[in-house]
């Protein structure tokens, strides 16, 4: 089988390599990869950014979705013929975190998804919901996840205010489902065409924040003053000031992206004044994913796909996630 490894470190240096089709053990269940789709941590894996201390070669990538074609001995529910993706850490099942339940990450602590197949544990999959394609099932493991967990965790409710960034992965979904939710929804981009497309999803107003670089306090005046009650922060070290300051007093930020960063001088005073709660979201669980895709299942959302690459394009396709000219998720298809 084909599959795309990290010897070193660089887009450029990704190569492709023939192995072995995997043989499912005991417990497990052999997948074929229909596609993948990207995150910006394999982007930084790729490069090794992520982690320079990588075991080397490794298969990189997190999200990918296929169909079960072979099950190991003991598995009984899952069958050859079901549409399943993996779960982003194969060891984190339900409930809340732990260290040991965030050991096994794909594509970081173990092979990830960027091959024609993979075997994986019977938990480590979850079936996929019926009306979505391969290509628009294989942006749910990670970005979807995420952007689900962080918007439970800040107990949004109708009527509330969600402020996202970007128009990414992870910020497309958030406003899918703050949508579903019954929230407002405000946005920063720096580009006019992609809050035009975002609203056209559901975005109630928009800000370049390349016209408007202070956009805090265009946050502000969209809300009378108050702030939102959740703010989706993919930035990292240059957003989070400001969006200490976009969110009302008693309200959440999700930390979840680095995007700009990692390094900097943290800001106590807004904090405690505003009484905000600080969240860091780091995925979710198997149970999350299952609860996230009933909801994606009964209300018929449909995940966004920006562009799709063939799997020999792999280079081609990080190096557009790098670009960041993508709108929503960029996909690789694997097979057919």
């Amino acid at each position: 089988m084909k599959a795309w490894r990290i010897g070193s470190f660089g887009i450029e240096k990704l190569e492709m390599a023939e192995l072995a089709v995997p043989k499912p053990g005991p417990g497990q269940v052999l997948v074929k990869v229909h596609a993948v789709s990207l995150n910006y941590r394999d982007l930084l894996m790729v490069k090794g950014h992520y982690n320079p201390k990588l075991a080397r070669p490794r298969i990189p990538c997190s999200d990918g979705a296929g169909e079960v074609v072979e099950v190991g001995e003991g598995v009984s529910s899952l069958k050859a013929g079901d549409r399943v993706a993996g779960i982003f850490m194969q060891n984190w099942l339900a409930g809340a975190p732990t260290q040991a339940k965030q050991k096994g990450a794909l594509g970081g602590d173990i092979d990830g998804m960027l091959a024609e197949y993979v075997a994986l544990p019977e938990q480590g999959v979850v079936r996929l919901p019926e009306a979505l394609s391969f290509e628009e099932a294989a942006t749910l493991p990670c970005a979807g996840v995420t952007a689900w967990n962080a918007l439970l965790s800040a107990h949004v409710k109708p009527g509330d205010t969600v402020l996202i960034q970007g128009t990414g992965g992870v910020s497309i979904f958030a406003l899918q489902f703050a949508k579903l939710l019954g929230a407002r929804v405000l946005a920063i981009s720096g580009h006019d065409e992609k809050l035009e497309r975002a609203k056209r999803l559901g975005v109630n107003q928009g800000c370049n924040y390349r016209a408007v670089p202070e956009w805090s306090d265009w946050v502000l005046q969209q809300t009378g003053g108050e702030g939102v009650e959740a703010v989706i922060e993919v930035g990292g070290a240059a957003t989070l000031p400001q969006s200490l300051k976009a969110a009302r007093v008693g309200g959440t930020v999700t930390q979840i992206g680095v995007l700009t960063g990692v390094e900097q001088v943290f800001q106590i005073v807004p904090i405690l004044h505003k009484q905000l709660n600080i969240k860091g979201i780091y995925v979710g669980s198997r149970a999350d994913f299952e609860s996230m895709n009933r909801a994606v299942e009964s209300t018929g959302l449909r995940p966004v796909v920006d562009r799709v690459f063939e799997l020999g394009a792999a280079r081609e396709a990080l190096a557009t996630l790098e670009a960041g000219v993508h709108f929503g998720k960029v996909v690789i298809r694997v097979a057919a």
